[in-house]
C-alpha cells in the first residue's frame, strides 16, 4: 500500500474537489436547495435595484419617472384592474390558444421534414439551402409576409407563429437525427430492417428524446413571438394589452403583462419537463 489514489479514484476526487478545492469547483454536483438559492439571488438584486430607482413619494423625488418605470408596488396594485377591468384571463386564453395552434401546425411541418432530412442525405441536400436561408431571415420580417397572404385577422397570427416555429425547429430536429450513431443503423440493416423501419424504429426512436427537448424549447420560444404576432390588428390577446397600455396606459400593465407571460412560459415549461421525465426517465438517470 503506497497511500496514493488509484486511477479509478483520481477522476472522482478531481470532479468533487477540483484543483485546490475551494467554494467554486469545476462541474461539482449542486444540491437542489442551493440551486434555488443561487438562482434567486440575481432576481432579488434586480427587484431591489428596481425598487431603489423608483422609490420616492413624488415624481421629483424619483430617479426615473413613473410614466417610464412604475415601482414594484405600483405594478402589484394594478393587478385588480388588469384582472377585472381588462379581462386578463380571457386575453391570456386567446394568446395561449394562438401559441398552441401555431405550434401544432409548425410541428406538423417541421417534424416529418426534419426527420427525413436527418435520415436521407439527398432530401437534406434538397431542403438545406431553404432551411439555411430561413435561419438567417429575421423573424419580424415574417409579419408583413404573412399579412400579404393571410390579411390581418386570426389566420395571420397563427400563420406567423407556425412559420416561426418551423424555422426554429427544423435545424434542431435534423441535428437530433444526425447525432444517432451509425452503429444503430448497421445493426438494424444486419437484422433485415427495411428503410421505413430504420427511420421510424431506429433513427426516430433513438433521437426522440432529443427531438422532444427541441419541441420543449420551441414552445417556450413561441411566447417570445406572441407579442409580434399580436401587434397587428390590436384586439384580444396579451400583445394587445401591452400595446394599448403603452399608448393610453396605465403603464403598470405593460410590466405586469410581461411578468404574466414569463410566469405562463415557465409553468408550461415545467409541464414539458414533467412529461419528459415520465417519457425518458433514463435521461434523468444519466444527468
Amino acid at each position: 500500500m503506497t497511500g496514493e489514489p488509484t486511477p479509478e479514484e483520481v477522476p472522482a476526487a478531481a470532479e468533487t474537489d477540483g484543483p485546490g478545492g475551494g467554494w467554486l469547483r469545476t462541474r461539482e454536483p449542486v444540491a437542489g436547495w442551493l440551486r434555488w438559492l443561487l438562482g434567486s439571488l440575481p432576481i432579488l438584486l434586480l427587484v431591489g435595484f428596481w425598487w431603489a430607482i423608483t422609490a420616492g413619494a413624488t415624481v421629483e423625488a424619483r430617479f426615473i419617472s413613473p410614466t417610464i418605470l412604475p415601482s414594484p408596488m405600483e405594478v402589484l396594485r394594478s393587478i385588480p384592474s388588469l384582472w377585472f377591468e381588462r379581462a386578463l384571463t380571457r386575453n391570456l386564453t386567446v394568446s395561449f390558444l394562438r401559441v398552441v395552434g401555431g405550434f401544432a401546425i409548425g410541428v406538423a411541418i417541421a417534424l416529418p421534414l426534419g426527420v427525413l432530412m436527418g435520415s436521407f442525405t439527398k432530401i437534406k441536400a434538397t431542403f438545406n439551402p431553404l432551411a439555411t436561408f430561413s435561419a438567417y431571415l429575421p423573424i419580424p420580417a415574417l409579419v408583413p409576409l404573412t399579412m400579404t397572404f393571410f390579411g390581418i385577422g386570426e389566420k395571420q397570427k397563427v400563420a406567423f407563429l407556425a412559420l416561426a416555429f418551423v424555422i426554429y425547429l427544423i435545424p434542431l430536429i435534423v441535428e437530433a437525427v444526425d447525432d444517432v450513431d451509425d452503429v444503430y443503423l448497421k445493426t438494424a440493416y444486419t437484422l433485415g430492417a427495411s428503410k421505413f423501419q430504420t427511420v421510424t424504429k431506429v433513427l426516430l426512436g433513438v433521437s426522440w428524446a432529443d427531438i422532444y427537448q427541441s419541441l420543449r424549447l420551441g414552445f417556450g420560444v413561441g411566447w417570445s413571438y406572441i407579442i409580434l404576432a399580436e401587434m397587428i390588428d390590436i384586439g384580444r390577446g396579451l400583445g394587445g394589452l401591452i400595446i394599448t397600455s403603452q399608448r393610453i396606459g396605465p403603464r403598470e400593465h405593460i410590466y405586469l403583462v410581461l411578468l404574466v407571460i414569463v410566469a405562463v412560459a415557465f409553468l408550461t415549461d415545467r409541464v414539458w419537463a414533467f412529461v419528459g421525465k415520465r417519457l425518458f426517465p433514463y435521461r434523468e438517470a444519466h444527468r
